[in-house]
């Protein structure tokens, strides 16, 4: 029915009120401490029970009151200090920064595990407070990665043991992910190696040295087993590296004794131990640097001993430079030198020279070192103004070296040689010369002139070339230089003096076919004068030099060889006797000299030869007491 509804939901509603008075009531007694709150209501209308049911309620509180006062309980202090039923406060953030601190220091010293102080319990209680800290998360990371890197070395190693705790550890840790599956796997590995390993370096360790070689071997097989059940293994890596190195240090020591052969050997068969090995590469390089170190100083010694005048031991000292290292620094200067030194005596073709006497003051005339070679002597039948007598032409080799003077022998040069010897001369002997007379405009005998003559007979000056002089006389000068110097002075061969002239031409002139363009020596020209304004009947058109007559030395350029009026000014004795033609003539520098000869050549244009005369094959001849006013001299030396 419903009113007996009604009731029966009274007497629930009331039950659970009394229930709740009782139970706020106990808490209110035994602690009294508790929050305003959270304390029993006594003001009217606290429960919010609708009616009766209230005030049944109210009467049953007060009645249980009543009867918990009169009831003797324990005082609360024996109970312990209140209960808070509020939830805690978050660690400050300054607290935090503390800890993260903490965590740092320990992980800085090692302390990665430890229950209480470590750093990964000190970083994981920060993520409790904050779950968001990068800082905390990069902390559990460098644990993380502190303990892969300390599985990885301890793998590397070969220390099973510490292998098998870290990876406990990893996952104890909850850091089970695909490094442990591999450290796993290396593991596996490790303790199929390990005693391959032993094995190997007990053999290393073990050799002497008759069986070091069968060692080094089987080791090598047995690192290379290793390796192919574990590719990355260091230790077996290691042990290759070792008996590489027993490589590297024979290839050194091989180099330390030039054996750089030997070295190279070595090298080579060291090269499938560990192929690209950057040692093995950083050693071939050394023993190159070594290589040439050594060449180097080997060319060093070449050169001393060059410099010595032993071109012999400095040629060997050379060719060992070159077969330590190919590739040595200064061979080319060297061979140069060398060439230098077996064919102009260690000067160079160009070099000027002046040789002091070395029993009295002064020296001899300057001379040029004439550089070797070859070239063709004569002149061919088309050549205008070619003559019979400079035929046949032929191939002649310059293949001595030799020096020539760069200028005549002046007359204050041949005045030492006729005071310091007291020699009478052809013209003083035979009572004069030939001269140039200015009044008839030719050439005359004259008496009591000689080589303190110019061209007229008047007195010379001492930077003139010397004239009124024989053969025999510029023969007689040369040795007296010989003998004063050391050195073998001589006259010019005749093929010594054409090449010299030529100077690497093989035209009409020296300069070219045609007539000079520039002012080339003192040669007959239309525009030269006499002191009496006589002209050349037969000369180079529009030429002038402005001399009539011989000029002093040196006033003129040289040709390409540096030598100074070899094809002007005077004429020059050579050594050879006069032959009317080449046929049989010695196919090198050599002088044709028949024993008792009384014709000797003379080569070279003069201040008054036709432009025919001025051709670099031109040659004539004279008796070897002949002397006028056109001829001198110019000396030649060996070197």
């Amino acid at each position: 029915m419903p009113g007996s509804d009604v009731v029966h939901k009274q007497s629930v509603l009331g039950g659970i009120a009394g229930i709740a008075v009782l139970a706020f009531a106990l808490i209110y007694r035994f602690y009294p401490g508790l929050p305003s709150g959270l304390r029993p209501s006594s003001q009217p209308g606290a429960a919010a029970v609708s009616g009766g049911s209230v005030l049944s309620v109210r009467s049953s509180a007060n009645a249980l009151n009543a009867q918990l006062a009169a009831t003797e309980m324990p005082e609360p202090t024996q109970w312990g200090p209140p209960i808070s039923l509020a939830q805690p406060a978050p660690p400050s953030t300054k607290a935090l920064a503390v800890l993260l601190k903490k965590a740092d220091v320990a992980l800085d010293h090692g302390h990665l595990l430890e229950e209480k102080d470590g750093a990964l319990a000190l970083y994981r209680q920060v993520l409790v407070s904050d779950a968001r800290s990068t800082a905390a998360r990069a902390g559990v990371e460098r644990v993380h990665n502190t303990l892969l890197q300390q599985a990885g070395d301890a793998l590397d190693h070969g220390d099973e043991a510490a292998v098998t705790r870290l990876i406990g550890v990893l996952k104890e840790q909850s850091f089970d992910d695909e490094h442990v599956v591999a450290f796993e796997t290396r593991l596996k590995k490790l303790r199929l190696t390990t005693p391959l390993l032993t094995q190997a370096a007990e053999l290393l360790h073990k050799s002497t040295a008759e069986d070091k070689a069968k060692n080094e071997t089987a080791a090598l097989g047995i690192y290379r087993q290793v390796l192919k059940i574990d590719a990355g293994n260091k230790l077996a890596d290691q042990g290759l590296a070792q008996i590489e190195r027993g490589y590297i240090d024979r290839a050194l020591a091989a180099a330390a004794q030039d054996d750089f052969g030997g070295a190279d050997q070595v090298l080579a068969d060291a090269m499938s131990i560990r192929p690209g090995s950057h040692e093995l590469l950083d050693t071939r390089t050394q023993i190159e640097s070594i290589r040439h170190q050594r060449a180097t100083a080997v060319m060093t010694q070449a050169n001393s001993a060059l410099d010595a005048g032993n071109a012999d031991l400095a040629q060997l000292l050379a060719i060992k430079a070159q077969g330590l290292s190919p590739d040595v620094a200064g061979v080319d200067a060297f061979n140069e030198r060398l060439r230098n030194a077996r064919l102009y005596a260690s000067f160079k073709p160009g070099q000027v020279i002046a040789d002091a006497f070395v029993d009295r003051g002064g020296k001899a005339p300057a001379l040029v070192v004439v550089p070797t070679g070859g070239f063709v002597m004569g002149s061919a039948a088309q050549e205008t103004g070619h003559r019979a007598s400079e035929e046949p032409q032929r191939e002649v080799a310059i293949n001595t070296g030799f020096a020539l003077g760069r200028d005549e022998v002046t007359v204050a040069e041949f005045r030492s040689f006729v005071d310091d010897a007291r020699y009478e001369t052809d013209a003083d002997r035979l009572g004069g010369s030939v001269i140039y007379d200015e009044e008839t405009g030719r050439t005359i005998d004259k008496h009591d002139v000689n080589w303190r003559s110019d061209y007229t007979g008047a007195t010379a000056n001492d930077n003139q070339p010397v004239i009124h002089v024989s053969w025999n006389d510029a023969n007689a000068y040369a040795h007296w230089l010989a003998a004063h110097t050391g050195k073998r002075y001589r006259l010019p061969s005749e093929a010594e003096y054409e090449y010299a002239l030529r100077a690497g031409t093989q035209s009409r002139f020296w300069w070219g076919d045609g007539n000079p363009m520039r002012t080339v020596g003192n040669l007959t020209g239309d525009g030269d004068k006499s002191p009496s304004l006589r002209r050349w009947t037969n000369s180079f058109p529009h030429y002038s030099d402005g001399f009539w007559g011989p000029a002093p030395i040196g006033k003129f350029a040289a040709n390409p060889f540096g030598l100074r009026d070899i094809d002007s000014n005077v004429s020059a004795w050579v050594e050879d006797c006069w032959h009317d033609s080449y046929l049989r003539a010695p196919a090198d520098s050599r002088a044709w000299v028949n024993p008792g000869c009384e014709r000797r050549v003379v080569r070279g244009a003069s201040w008054g030869s036709a432009p025919d005369q001025a051709r670099s094959a031109f040659r004539t001849n004279l008796p070897v007491d002949a002397r006028n006013a056109q001829v001198g001299i110019r000396v030649a030396r060996d070197l």
